[in-house]
């Protein structure tokens, strides 16, 4: 091997090291403000394979949509028992309307499980008034507890400008000043 792939080789092992400890200080982070309590959680549904609903959805009809499968049924259950475990102290839950979020939120089992338009999907960034009202619910919590947001990733991108992977929280710290309704913690990860 060369000096030039030897030093290739380290940089890229080095840089793949990094990343994976600034994710796991991001989720301690994370972690540490949700005991504090007052903090927002914002959780993309879990997984529902596909990348959009089929031809001919209807909210009212969940046999229509994109619905969770296997694995994002236990991811469900898992990020709620994993709450659990670690003490997470849950004020309220509100999901967008839509079956695979309420299945998500249902399945965690952290709390009753309110819905709300806010919380619908925002591609490209194309509803401004429901950006906003998914704004004022994140600046707006101050607890008791923790507020827990179950929504899609355009209406995550569209306020933080990133697509989270399927059942990744966010931890929000409430600021109304903030253009997203708050300050991101870290993220925790599936």
């Amino acid at each position: 091997m060369t000096q030039r792939a030897s030093l290739a080789t380290l940089l890229a092992l080095a840089s793949g090291f990094a990343a994976g400890t600034s994710n796991a200080q991001d989720s301690q982070a994370a972690w540490d403000a949700l005991a504090k309590g007052g903090h927002v959680l914002l959780i993309r549904h879990a997984n529902a394979p596909g990348l959009a609903d089929p031809p001919g959805v209807r909210a009212d009809d969940c046999k229509t949509q994109r619905n969770l499968d296997d694995a994002g049924r236990a991811q469900a259950k898992e990020l709620g028992a994993t709450f659990r475990a670690r003490g997470v102290r849950v004020g309220r839950v509100v999901s967008s309307p839509w079956c695979r979020c309420v299945d998500t939120a249902t399945l965690m089992a952290v709390g009753k499980v309110e819905t709300s338009t806010n919380l619908l999907s925002d591609r490209a960034g194309k509803n401004p008034e429901r950006r906003a009202g998914l704004k004022e619910l994140i600046a707006g919590w101050s607890g008791p507890g923790n507020l827990v947001l179950l929504s899609h990733g355009w209406a995550i991108e569209a306020l933080f400008g990133f697509i989270p992977a399927s059942a990744e929280t966010l931890v929000i710290k409430p600021r109304g000043a903030s253009r997203s309704g708050g300050d991101l913690v870290g993220r925790i990860f599936p």
